[in-house]
């Protein structure tokens, strides 16, 4: 008598860059600390998340900006931390000896204000155990007025190639949403030497008191995250992975995602890994749900990996009824 052999489980565990996740689900910078925040979280497994990105960190110590700094809106957060850190220095000697590595892969996130605070940050995060490090470009140039670096492509490009000249770890630049041509961006990015591009960083807005008529955030403005991102962050991934997938260039899609079909919503646009953020704050064992909605669907539609669903989206136009 025959008996029928049911198919092999589809498999989360892939390759970023080189490394090995054992999850597509990478915690995004600012939303759990410098990791403790959330590899402390009870019930936490290392297949959680394929990585965490720390804190932004920059060369000085920084206070960060005045109260408020976080605000709910519809669908979504303003946030305007300012980049509060311990600076560089203390993040290598004092924090990374506390994380564990086995658990998961740590990413540093590298800002600054000027070429020159971007290389010194990541010359020193080169010399400790990080396994790569994100380049937050979304950061005002002093030297040019005040410009982010993100919101031009010339300039960022130049951070990319300073960056890539002081280390060999993985590079992966956090696009801004705030510029006219991401496609631009990301080809010059790319051209620069980035190993990878993370699609997007938060979208720039404001909330305000109709009491006092006065911005609800200390900043005036911040960056907004959540749900209310989502179709712009999708679009842009889409956009970003049609110049990528020419050089295979990996992408981390993130903007919104807050359950397992926005999840493979982005990995179908072109996202190799998905990035979870604001919606942490909402349910901290997001990340298990959403592992476990992507295992089933990629085991019900066929996929043995979830490569095999990056970029997998149709766009032929349909005739007919």
């Amino acid at each position: 008598m025959s008996t029928v052999r049911e198919a092999p489980a589809a498999s989360l565990a892939n390759t970023f860059c080189g490394l090995s996740f054992a999850s597509p689900i990478v915690l995004l910078s600012g939303c759990v600390g410098f990791g403790e925040e959330y590899t402390r979280v009870e019930g936490f497994s290392n297949t959680d998340c394929g990585a965490v990105v720390l804190k932004g960190t920059t060369g000085k110590a920084r206070l960060g900006n005045p109260a408020h700094r976080v605000y709910e809106t519809a669908s979504g957060m303003l946030n305007a931390i300012g980049l509060q850190n311990p600076g560089v220095d203390h993040v290598v000697d004092h924090i990374l000896p506390t994380l564990d590595f086995s658990e998961t892969r740590f990413i540093a996130n590298v800002s600054g204000s000027t070429i020159e605070e971007y290389v010194e940050v990541v010359a020193r995060f080169d010399d400790s155990p990080i396994d790569a490090m994100e380049i937050n470009i979304s950061c005002p140039n002093v030297k040019e007025g005040g410009v982010q670096f993100g919101n031009s492509p010339a300039m960022s490009a130049r951070v990319v190639a300073a960056c890539r000249a002081v280390t060999r770890k993985p590079l992966i630049t956090k696009l801004s949403p705030n510029q006219t041509d991401i496609k631009e961006s990301a080809r010059v990015c790319i051209e620069s030497g980035t190993d990878a591009l993370a699609v997007i960083n938060t979208v720039m807005g404001m909330a305000i008191d109709i009491r006092t008529r006065r911005p609800l955030i200390g900043n005036i403005q911040g960056g907004l995250s959540g749900p209310a991102i989502k179709p712009i962050a999708l679009l842009k991934v889409h956009q970003v992975y049609d110049v990528a997938k020419h050089h295979r260039i990996p992408i981390i899609g993130q903007g919104g995602i807050a359950d397992a079909t926005d999840a493979l919503e982005f990995l179908i646009a072109g996202a190799s890994v998905i990035g979870l953020g604001t919606g942490l704050f909402y349910d901290p064992h997001l990340c298990r749900k959403i592992n476990a909605g992507i295992a089933e669907y990629l085991a019900t539609q066929g996929f043995k990996t979830v490569a095999d669903l990056t970029g997998s989206l149709d766009t032929t136009r349909r005739t007919g009824h």
